[in-house]
């Protein structure tokens, strides 16, 4: 009974998140050390969810496409489990960093095994492991196409403005793979692997194709829209795992303890989140919290979590 109330009360649940954070709109930080980034109008709110029999409920902004950034990393593993399978864990772990997304302190203490596929280290390991049997351009295609057929959305494109500023500027990233080469953790030129990684960090989605491309780790690894099968019942739950435990950087312990549900962040000031056998939702607000998560974005999915029981910590 209370799913059915649920599902006719989503959308008014929604309309009220958007309603009682409109007056906070601006609020954060944006992603100012990437140019391109710096230039988003810090006032954009979108979300949008996405359940598994379909419906589709948005508010606000949902359809303006954003940089989606280190969601694309929900993306990119996916594909490197598919290509390798388990044997990727020998190269990268599956632990909460406690430390910024792009520290190197970590990786140095750790020989260059990145603490887990989500902070950049990590992301750019997979990125290594992916390339393998391709060329960079051949590389970035593939990871569009699986996009767009996640999405069931052929429109989702790049940003290229965004990827060459984000390789102008990305200083810190050539560091990191710099630094895991001379581990000899990366296995081609750190000019084709950077070159992967900033193209799909600028992954340019609106929420509402954000959230569709995520209802495969909502229903089990099959999207329940197109019956295309993704992953197994046992991978997506592992996804989820890792999105729950790392999907925040370091604030990741306490968007678990506030919001409840896997989810992945970018600095563009998207999260993708699922509700496992229920819904995928994407929020974007370009404002950053301490942790350099979406700050209104954070607040929205804690909202909406309390308000549909959807934690995966119980109502």
């Amino acid at each position: 009974m209370r799913d059915l109330e649920q599902q006719k009360g989503l959308q008014s649940i929604i309309d009220d998140i958007y309603r009682e954070l409109t007056p906070r709109l601006g609020e954060g930080r944006v992603a100012d050390y990437i140019p391109q980034l710096a230039r988003v109008d810090a006032r954009h709110f979108g979300m949008a969810v996405v359940t598994t029999g379909g419906e589709l409920y948005r508010a606000g902004d949902a359809e303006v496409p954003f940089s989606i950034q280190s969601i694309s990393k929900v993306f990119t593993l996916t594909l490197a489990l598919g290509k390798h399978g388990e044997n990727i864990w020998s190269r990268v772990g599956r632990e909460p960093s406690g430390s910024a997304f792009n520290s190197i302190v970590q990786l140095e203490h750790e020989g260059g095994k990145p603490r887990n596929p989500f902070i950049n280290a990590g992301a750019i390991r997979i990125s290594d492991l992916i390339l393998a049997g391709h060329t960079p351009k051949e590389l970035i295609g593939e990871i569009v196409r699986f996009v767009r057929y996640l999405a069931d959305d052929e429109n989702i494109v790049i940003d290229h403005e965004v990827a060459r500023s984000e390789a102008a500027t990305g200083y810190r990233n050539i560091a990191l793979a710099n630094f895991m080469r001379s581990f000899g953790c990366l296995d081609h030129p750190v000019e084709h692997v950077l070159g992967v990684y900033f193209h799909h960090c600028a992954l340019a989605m609106t929420c509402s194709q954000l959230a569709r491309s995520g209802l495969f780790l909502a229903a089990g690894g099959t999207n329940p829209l197109t019956g295309h099968s993704v992953v197994s019942r046992q991978r997506a739950r592992r996804i989820n795992a890792l999105m729950l435990t790392c999907g925040h950087y370091d604030g990741s312990g306490d968007f678990a303890y506030r919001v409840g549900l896997p989810g992945k962040s970018g600095v563009g000031g998207g999260i993708m989140a699922v509700a496992p056998g229920k819904a995928s939702i994407a929020v974007w607000s370009p404002g950053l919290n301490d942790y350099g998560n979406s700050l209104l974005g954070s607040l929205a999915l804690e909202m909406l979590a309390a308000r549909t029981g959807w934690s995966v910590f119980g109502p």
